[in-house]
């Protein structure tokens, strides 16, 4: 049997743009977001591949839900050999003291739990296995923090250390942990964390040629296809017109 990835948040963005490319690559993929049409559409979209693709639809906060659709996989789409912990947003941009507790624990739900409950449910298998690969995406956010960031960036600095953790405590196993830390990514992202303000998220990228989805998905290419014996450890992206987390030129 082909080799397997589960791409988390495959509906849009970095998760479906990956998605894609891992395709390409002959991967049968396991596909899952919280939208089913869409996790259909993008499954029609790559039938005409020589691979085959299961989608499981599911919230990631909800870890019930993530039990019940890993039972629904045969047995054998369970040997997953890469596991891209793609699911992530931002929700809000307030100073600490406006935040609202809803956005905090959808971000701390989905950016953290999430990405723990199901990395725990899928390693003991790559252990047994003694081989796999888990790619988490993170963000510049959790390498630097920003004004109006404050839970975000403290999800994505979770994430950077859970990864680190991770590399450490499987690296008996043979298992590979890396992550992939973008800057300015024009996707859903801006749309999720400003409620659906198109004004708003339209504003983060005037004046700027941002990355895109695609950008992102070919670093995770590059991970998943190195020799066995070389794992990127992390790999920072950033548009040519961002410096930083804070340090933008925007054309007039």
């Amino acid at each position: 049997m082909k080799k397997i990835a589960m791409i988390t948040g495959a509906t849009s963005g970095i998760g479906k743009a990956t998605a894609k490319k891992l395709a390409q690559q002959g991967y049968n993929l396991i596909l899952t977001g919280r939208r089913a049409s869409r996790l259909e559409e993008l499954k029609t979209e790559l039938q005409n591949l020589p691979i085959q693709t299961v989608t499981l639809c599911f919230d990631i906060q909800v870890t019930s839900e993530i039990e019940a659709a890993l039972k629904k996989l045969p047995a054998e789409w369970l040997n997953i050999d890469v596991l891209v912990n793609n699911a992530g947003l931002a929700a809000g941009a307030d100073p600490i003291y406006n935040g609202l507790w809803s956005d905090w624990e959808q971000m701390i739900d989905t950016n953290v739990k999430g990405l723990l409950y199901l990395s725990k449910l899928i390693i003991p298998g790559m252990m047994e296995r003694q081989q796999g690969h888990i790619i988490n995406v993170s963000s510049i956010a959790g390498k630097e923090t920003y004004a109006n960031g404050n839970v975000y960036c403290a999800t994505k600095h979770a994430v950077e250390a859970i990864t680190k953790g991770m590399r450490i405590d499987l690296l008996p196993y043979n298992i590979k942990v890396s992550s992939v830390s973008p800057g300015m990514v024009e996707t859903e992202f801006s749309i999720v964390r400003y409620h659906g303000d198109k004004d708003k998220a339209d504003n983060v990228y005037k004046g700027i040629t941002p990355l895109y989805a695609e950008d992102i998905a070919d670093a995770i290419e590059f991970m998943v296809t190195r020799p066995a014996h070389v794992n990127i450890n992390d790999m920072l992206i950033m548009p040519s017109a961002q410096a930083s987390a804070v340090y933008n030129h925007r054309e007039e």
